[in-house]
């Protein structure tokens, strides 16, 4: 069985995307991994290289940013790392820049893959999401925030990034057939220092609104108000099934 990581990046120095951490987590399942590298204003391209390993297979890519609205440069970009997958891979798994996968779900991860690589009738996999926010203590628990995502799927002409790259659908707008699989994906786009969450806000606000809107409803000043979030629940790691035990307003 091959499997074969994909992602994409851009100005992940800049704005401390945890990608390192990223592909690191799930590169001692795969046989090679792609990353997109965007034309970026830091060292996110040395930072991808410096990871040194013979499996990744680094993309250098522009961001049109004409596509800005409703975020569809992040699914062209989703798109440009998929193509590159080699088409002889069973499986692609996607992660994006601030998401991780725990190794105790590895092998969950990978039993799933083996179960289902020759049942042809199952398009990919689905995963759980926790939402840390603010802290590696808490995570997000309302209907705001995603439970459920595709983050594997097979190399197939027809299959790609849906949206601003939430999810995946294939042909004329089709949803995936997909397996739900018991394991995690943690999303940590929301656990940053309040400057540099402030800065990533408006970066990301504008992959999907113009300059008017934004002047007109985003907030000023130079640091994150963390304080604007309707309900978290504290995060215990060795024991998921009892975390939702400790709510907090």
């Amino acid at each position: 069985m091959k499997v074969t990581g994909f992602t994409f990046i851009r100005n992940a120095v800049k704005f401390d995307y945890p990608i390192i951490e990223s592909i690191k987590s799930i590169l001692s399942i795969c046989d090679e991994f792609v990353v997109a590298v965007g034309n970026s204003e830091d060292d996110t391209l040395k930072l991808i290289e410096d990871i040194n390993s013979p499996k990744i297979k680094i993309i250098n890519t522009i961001w049109d940013i004409n596509h800005r609205v409703g975020g569809e440069v992040l699914a062209i970009e989703t798109d440009k790392a998929y193509a590159a997958v080699d088409d002889d891979s069973d499986w692609a798994f996607y992660l994006q820049g601030d998401e991780v996968v725990h190794e105790k779900y590895l092998d969950t991860i990978y039993q799933a893959m083996l179960k289902y690589k020759d049942d042809l009738s199952v398009d990919g996999l689905l995963f759980n999401f926790l939402h840390f926010y603010g802290s590696y203590d808490y995570v997000g628990n309302s209907s705001q925030w995603y439970e459920h995502e595709i983050r594997v799927i097979r190399k197939r002409a027809g299959f790609y990034s849906y949206r601003d790259a939430q999810g995946f659908r294939k042909d004329d707008n089709k949803k995936l057939t997909v397996k739900p699989i018991d394991a995690f994906v943690y999303h940590y786009g929301w656990v940053k220092d309040p400057r540099t969450m402030k800065a990533k806000q408006l970066n990301a606000i504008r992959l999907y609104r113009d300059d008017d809107w934004i002047e007109k409803n985003i907030a000023n000043g130079d640091a994150f108000d963390y304080s604007k979030i309707d309900l978290l629940i504290q995060f215990i790691s060795d024991a998921l099934s009892d975390a939702y035990s400790h709510i907090i307003y």
